[in-house]
């Protein structure tokens, strides 16, 4: 698929932070037409600490039937530090490795990560969606920044999650009576749609079929390691 290369990566952590600071700008929230959409995609990455690995993986489903049209994965040396508030710059350039392998066309990308619910405004999934130019979604297992009320017990009870009286996601309870999961806009997309697109990819699961198939596809290809922290 195609890249936009709107900036290079071997930037100083105060390089970074300003570059987030430029980008934020250029993101955009519009609805997204579920019915407009007919293949959804996942992206996550794993981290093989002891040899200094990133291994990132980007899963195509169909929707809404959400069957596995593509799978693909790659790995690349870690070139940036562990910096909260700033891992997209760790993880992307590994992500765009995989999704330049991507030939299945898909209209909205699920993260494992933030979209704009971040210090800076400008997570993993928003960063991302810049790069390309199409809907990305921040799907994170747990909040970053903000501040919200619990959700219903009941599978699609949510709440507001804002910061500074912003809204910045949803908390979202993806199956009854399990913990909610954060959901954000990246770019490309707004509240209501991302809210929408999320729990309709979440079946049996509390994690969403897109990104959790990303996450099992990274898991299995690194060859030691842990799990990176939402971004």
């Amino acid at each position: 698929m195609k890249i936009n290369n709107i900036h290079r990566w071997d930037v100083s952590i105060q390089e970074a932070i300003e570059l987030q600071r430029r980008l934020r700008e250029r993101i955009r929230l519009r609805p997204l037409a579920i019915k407009n959409i007919a293949h959804v995609a996942g992206a996550d990455i794993a981290v093989d600490t002891a040899e200094k690995l990133c291994v990132g993986a980007v899963v195509v489903l169909g929707f809404p039937g959400l069957e596995v049209v593509e799978m693909r994965h790659a790995q690349a040396p870690m070139r940036f530090p562990y910096v909260p508030g700033l891992l997209s710059f760790r993880e992307i350039p590994v992500l765009l490795d995989v999704l330049k392998k991507v030939e299945t066309p898909f209209e909205a990308l699920l993260c494992d990560g933030q979209g704009i619910a971040h210090p800076r405004g400008i997570g993993l999934a928003s960063h991302l969606g810049l790069f390309l130019g199409i809907p990305t979604i921040g799907c994170a297992k747990n909040r970053l920044i903000g501040e919200f009320e619990a959700p219903g017990e009941e599978k699609g009870s949510f709440s507001a999650l804002t910061s500074g009286g912003a809204r910045i996601g949803s908390v979202v309870r993806t199956r009854t009576g399990v913990k909610p999961i954060f959901v954000s806009p990246g770019h490309l997309v707004d509240h209501a749609s991302s809210r929408r697109i999320v729990l309709a990819c979440t079946k049996r699961f509390r994690i969403p079929e897109p990104t959790r198939r990303a996450h099992i596809l990274a898991g299995g290809k690194k060859p030691a390691g842990e799990q990176p922290p939402a971004s």
